[in-house]
């Protein structure tokens, strides 16, 4: 290169990031001379591909109703029977792929795959970068809501003090990522393919936040402690003491001396531990025998369903009429989006990479020593309790127990969810 072209710094590179605007627009050149390409990314499905679903729709086979009057045989057929009609004749996906299109999408390619994101930076000076992550049977629709929040919050009751650049991936095998043709994808890998990902665009410092799987992935990082990662948040977090984990695991009883929020969690985890789990043991151990979730939108909506008891419920009332955090559209963009992308076999065989190398379970201490800030929802599977929360948690920097919100907490919950994002970090900013 000429000593009279010099080569763009870090700095450079977000100057000219920031420069683009929302659209996130990164000449060709400073990608070349960074890294690995950030390219453009638009989705539009074919009509055909919606007429086939609503083919589908209208030719589902039914079974015969459940024999009791409860969900504790699966998703009802009340339920899904009212879904499938309003899916097949009023929903419109057009509308979810406008919002979509007026976001700045990408895509590059990390570690051998296709890694899709949206990049939304802030008007505001000095926002703090925020990567969020999804989870499995989410994607980045439950993240839409919170976008303007966190980068507006002027807009939104907040202060310009409490703005975020926001990046929300779709994880390897979701939505628009590539989907993996090896085993290998887990979670530590995930991680570290998210701090490749924000050093690509440019940030030199970074939080993190997620729930479900994401709750997985923003614990890992904790763990790693990559030097560019100032700090978690997470709604989802791994709280639970080894004793309690191997009481749940082997079905024996509660320790005696819980206090009430601790026994409360317990009585929530214990009831997922022994009704909860089907879907993750398939995905986790044969998440290719799963074929009828890519030929069946019918068989995939329910599979997505009936991820827990609470959010289920939420949703059989969305369906049977009554006003929720989520709409009977917001549910059928989550699960078209599966459907139009056949993510649904990609996305299971991810809980068999997940499990293959864990080396604790889903909701155990992982060891994370960055700060953490926890938001504990009262219907999420498990209500993380104070006192679990600081003994997981070395560097605990807020906690709270919220008021409202089931397992999808930024997209049935984005005013609490983003408060909460906002004050949890707050004390982090300093730091950039």
């Amino acid at each position: 290169m000429s000593s009279a072209v010099a080569s763009p710094t870090r700095r450079d590179f977000l100057a000219l990031s920031a420069a683009a605007g929302a659209a996130g627009l990164i000449p060709a050149s400073v990608r070349a001379a960074t890294g690995e390409a950030i390219r453009p990314f638009s989705f539009t499905a074919p009509e055909a591909a919606l007429v086939d679903l609503r083919r589908r729709l209208a030719a589902t086979r039914w079974p015969e109703r459940e024999t009791v009057a409860d969900p504790s045989q699966g998703v009802q057929l009340a339920t899904i029977q009212a879904l499938v009609p309003y899916w097949a004749t009023d929903y419109d996906w057009r509308k979810i792929e406008a919002k979509l299109h007026a976001l700045p999408q990408f895509v590059t390619e990390i570690d051998g795959l296709d890694i899709h994101f949206i990049h939304v930076r802030s008007k505001h000076e000095n926002a703090l970068p925020l990567i969020v992550t999804h989870g499995w049977p989410g994607s980045i629709i439950e993240q839409l809501k919170i976008i303007d929040p966190l980068t507006n919050p002027t807009a939104h009751g907040g202060s310009a003090a409490d703005a975020f650049h926001i990046v929300i991936p779709s994880l390897p095998g979701y939505g628009f990522s590539g989907k993996p043709t090896t085993t290998g994808w887990d979670i530590s890998r995930i991680a570290r393919a998210w701090v490749t990902l924000m050093k690509r665009l440019g940030y030199a410092r970074f939080v993190a936040a997620g729930g479900d799987v994401g709750a997985q992935v923003v614990d890992e990082l904790g763990v790693q402690a990559p030097p560019e990662l100032l700090g978690i948040h997470s709604n989802m977090p791994g709280t639970v003491p080894a004793d309690i984990s191997k009481a749940l695991n082997f079905h024996e009883p509660a320790p005696a001396g819980l206090s009430a929020e601790e026994r409360n969690a317990w009585d929530q985890l214990d009831f997922f531990y022994k009704k909860g789990l089907g879907y993750a043991n398939e995905m986790s151990l044969r998440p290719q025998t799963l074929y009828g979730l890519a030929d069946s939108p019918v068989g995939l909506a329910a599979w997505i369903l009936d991820h827990d008891d609470r959010s289920y419920r939420l949703i059989a009332r969305v369906f049977d009429g009554q006003s929720e955090g989520l709409t009977r559209d917001d549910i059928l963009d989550n699960i078209t989006l599966y459907w139009l992308t056949n993510t649904a076999v990609s996305s299971a065989r991810s809980y068999w990479d997940y499990s293959a190398t864990a080396k604790k379970g889903f909701f155990d201490v992982k060891g994370a020593t960055v700060p953490v800030a926890v938001s504990a929802f009262p219907s999420e599977i498990y209500t993380a309790p104070r006192s679990w929360a600081e003994k997981a948690y070395p560097k605990l920097i807020h906690y709270n127990r919220l008021p409202k919100g089931t397992h999808f907490a930024a997209w049935e919950q984005p005013q609490f969810y983003s408060e909460e994002v906002r004050t949890g970090f707050r004390s982090l900013r300093e730091s950039i």
